[in-house]
């Protein structure tokens, strides 16, 4: 199989996941972006297992979903596709934290 399908899924005050995606699309790749707002993080199960049906073939979550939900995705999705994490190393938390406080 060759890849051409990839999904990265963010958090963010306020998002709707209906209403915030984007779809970039060349004739050798599709990149869908969805966002879901902090206080419902839980919604990434149900857009995990929309992306895949509708052919992504590895998803990426924001740094700010943290382990324990990579883990759940990939449970909830049966392992169907590769489900990674961005991560910030110990030299960026401060800032992270400050911004976001």
């Amino acid at each position: 199989m060759k890849f051409n399908n990839y999904a990265y899924i963010f958090l963010g005050p306020d998002l709707d996941p209906a209403q915030h995606r984007a779809i970039i699309k060349t004739d050798k790749l599709t990149y869908t972006t969805v966002g879901i707002s902090f206080n419902n993080k839980e919604q990434v199960i149900d857009i995990a297992k929309e992306l895949i049906a509708k052919g992504a073939q590895m998803i990426e979550l924001c740094g700010g979903f943290g382990p324990i939900w990579i883990a759940r995705v990939i449970e909830a999705t049966d392992s169907k596709v590769p489900v990674g994490g961005v991560a910030y190393g110990p030299e960026a938390r401060k800032p992270l934290i400050d911004l976001l406080s």
